[in-house]
């Protein structure tokens, strides 16, 4: 079976074989066919992709050769066959047909929704372990290799946040199973990559705080704090500030946050 990864960089895996083609501009419209999988993409929006607003006069053939060379790539390594069309011509673009598997967005998208589906029905161990699969599909950036236009970014920043969302909902069952400790030092990884990121901040000092860590928890309040006040001139939410004086108050709070809600 055919496999399309797009959770990193782009690679067509058919039968244990890499199949991903050379050429940039051919990875990019593959990239688009991927992203838009079973729905026609214009020819329009392939030349839009790739040039902008300002594309070739040669724009419609040199979009048909590169669909040339993927037909010829896909044939060559047994991804298309007599019996079996893989990238359909259509009155107005292609369509690559995907099944269901076969690209790994996907996949990562049903898991997620298996994830918030165990969570929202109170078993946050079985949600935890979903979401570490689903998490565990990404090995870089969307489409680390290749290079976008305007929808390929669209695309790229939806599924960067779910990849967000997924986290968070993992973050978020670890914390409801006790695991305040193990979950620290992520969390400070997390809030250094994510600084204007509130949730990731207060899971920290949720953390720290119900480890008997209560003066980093309210060191963790004040770097927020900076950073905010830095960055944007803001103070931390109303929710962050009473979670201070729940730390000052008790020495840990009453309650995790809850992910944002999608």
């Amino acid at each position: 079976m055919v496999r399309y990864e797009i959770l990193g960089s782009l690679e067509v895996i058919h039968e244990g074989r890499i199949c991903t083609p050379t050429p940039p501009k051919v990875r990019t419209v593959l990239a688009l066919l991927v992203m838009r999988a079973n729905r026609v993409v214009l020819v329009d929006s392939i030349i839009r992709e790739l040039w902008g607003d300002d594309p070739a006069r040669s724009a419609v053939t040199t979009v048909q050769t590169y669909i040339y060379h993927l037909r010829k790539l896909f044939a060559k390594e047994g991804i298309e066959t007599p019996e079996r069309t893989v990238l359909e011509s259509r009155a107005r673009g292609y369509l690559l047909r995907v099944e269901p598997g076969q690209l790994d967005a996907e996949v990562f998208e049903t898991l997620l929704d298996q994830g918030r589906t165990h969570i929202e029905s109170d078993r946050p161990e079985e949600g935890a372990e979903v979401l570490r699969r689903a998490l565990a599909m990404w090995t870089g950036p969307v489409g680390a290799n290749v290079t976008f236009g305007p929808a390929l970014e669209a695309h790229a920043i939806h599924l960067q946040e779910q990849w967000i969302r997924a986290l968070e909902l993992r973050i978020q069952a670890d914390i409801t199973l006790g695991r305040h400790r193990e979950l620290i030092g992520e969390l400070r990884y997390l809030v250094g990559t994510y600084p204007l990121n509130e949730w990731f901040h207060r899971q920290l000092i949720v953390a720290l705080s119900r480890s008997g860590r209560r003066g980093e928890a309210l060191q963790a309040y004040h770097h927020l704090r900076r950073v905010l006040s830095e960055e944007l001139g803001l103070d931390p939410s109303p929710d962050l500030q009473r979670l201070q004086r729940e730390v000052l108050a008790a020495g840990a709070p009453l309650r995790p946050g809850l992910a944002r809600a999608s």
